[in-house]
């Protein structure tokens, strides 16, 4: 499997594009979108003590989705949904959940401002204004237990950066994007329209390791970028003896990978309850 940055120079810019396309890589990809969609909604309606739009911010999208356990104390799942930080929503993920709460876990979704109205460094600090806001104030919610964050794709890159909050334990990054500076030459720019400074700022890959636990994941049919990234950042975090796995799972895709986290025995789900037993 080839990366493509090993020949980017002499790439076509349809070739660029197609390099982290993942709609176009998964056949059925927007059939199994909206059917997650349509089970988020119905999963939506379900938990009577869910907390649903509570505002962390003023910005409209500036809101926590939250999903208590029984025990206030319990683990906590942060989930920070992907779309290359220009689309979907939290309640897109909801039926996600479903995994983890199975297992006597809380999960809160947050939102956040989507390219182009907000940049990449905006949308981070929105990240960390959320989980300082969950610290502060989710206990009056039914969430005052370790923090686990996690995300996929896009939101797998959030995962990996928020790593540092003091309020969270631990992280699993899913699917990320861990080297931003190839995507300043595909048409996803054209909404995030990269700086300089938040390619080196935001590129995980170029960061110091942090020293808390981070499991890192992807699906063995995922594009060979994303494979390589999710190899590389575990790579560099082992390097640093930083503690975390690398759980690459076998036959899944972009999209199918999210199915181990809804499932109450997928892999992802049971690698979140090894981070935080």
């Amino acid at each position: 499997m080839t990366h493509p940055a090993t020949r980017w120079g002499g790439l076509s810019r349809a070739e660029r594009d197609a390099a982290y396309d993942n709609v176009a890589a998964v056949p059925g990809a927007r059939s199994y979108m909206a059917g997650l969609r349509a089970a988020s909604a119905a999963f939506r309606t379900a938990p009577r003590d869910a907390t649903l739009d509570v505002a962390y911010g003023p910005a409209p999208r500036q809101r926590w989705n939250l999903y208590p356990a029984e025990s206030a104390g319990a683990p906590c799942l942060v989930f920070l949904h992907g779309g290359y930080w220009q689309w979907n929503d939290p309640e897109h993920f909801a039926c996600l959940a479903a995994g983890l709460r199975a297992r006597g876990w809380s999960v809160a979704m947050a939102g956040y401002t989507l390219a182009p109205e907000a940049s990449l460094t905006r949308i981070v600090g929105e990240i960390d204004a959320a989980l300082t806001w969950l610290a502060a104030h989710g206990r009056p919610h039914g969430i005052a237990g370790p923090i686990l964050v996690s995300g996929w794709s896009a939101g797998g890159t959030l995962a990996a950066l928020a790593l540092g909050h003091p309020a969270v334990a631990a992280g699993l990054a899913v699917s990320g994007i861990f080297e931003l500076g190839p995507l300043r030459d595909t048409g996803l720019n054209a909404a995030l329209n990269l700086a300089d400074a938040e390619i080196k700022r935001f590129s995980p890959l170029r960061l110091p390791p942090v020293g808390k636990p981070l499991a890192i994941a992807y699906g063995s049919r995922e594009l060979p970028a994303l494979c390589h990234d999710s190899r590389a950042l575990h790579g560099l975090r082992a390097a640093a003896h930083q503690p975390g796995l690398l759980l690459p799972v076998a036959g899944a895709d972009h999209f199918s990978i999210l199915e181990t986290l809804r499932d109450p025995d997928g892999e992802l789900t049971r690698i979140a309850c090894l981070l935080l037993p």
